[in-house]
C-alpha cells in the first residue's frame, strides 16, 4: 500500500488496519502530498516469563540463615 491520503485513510479506516495486520508493511498517511503519520504493525507478543518464582535456582544458601550477621555484643542496642 506504501502511502495514503489522509480522506483516503478516514473513508477506508478499517480495511487499512487490517491490511497492514495482514501484510506486516507500514503505510504513510499524507496531508497535501505531506507525511504526516504513519501506521506500522504491533509488534509481535513477546511472552514474558512469569515472574513468580522466576529467581528459582538462582542463588545459593550458604552457612546459617537463621544466625545474626554480627555477635549481639557488638551490636550497639544490646550494649548494657
Amino acid at each position: 500500500m506504501g502511502k495514503i491520503a489522509i480522506s483516503e485513510f478516514k473513508a477506508k479506516c478499517l480495511a487499512v488496519i487490517d491490511e497492514v495486520n495482514k501484510t506486516k508493511k507500514s503505510v504513510i498517511i499524507t496531508r497535501r502530498g505531506e507525511p504526516i503519520a504513519e501506521l506500522i504493525p504491533a509488534a509481535a507478543k513477546v511472552k514474558r516469563k512469569e515472574w513468580l518464582g522466576s529467581m528459582k535456582d538462582t542463588f545459593e544458601i550458604v552457612g546459617d540463615i537463621m544466625e545474626p550477621v554480627i555477635d549481639l555484643n557488638e551490636f550497639g542496642a544490646y550494649r548494657t
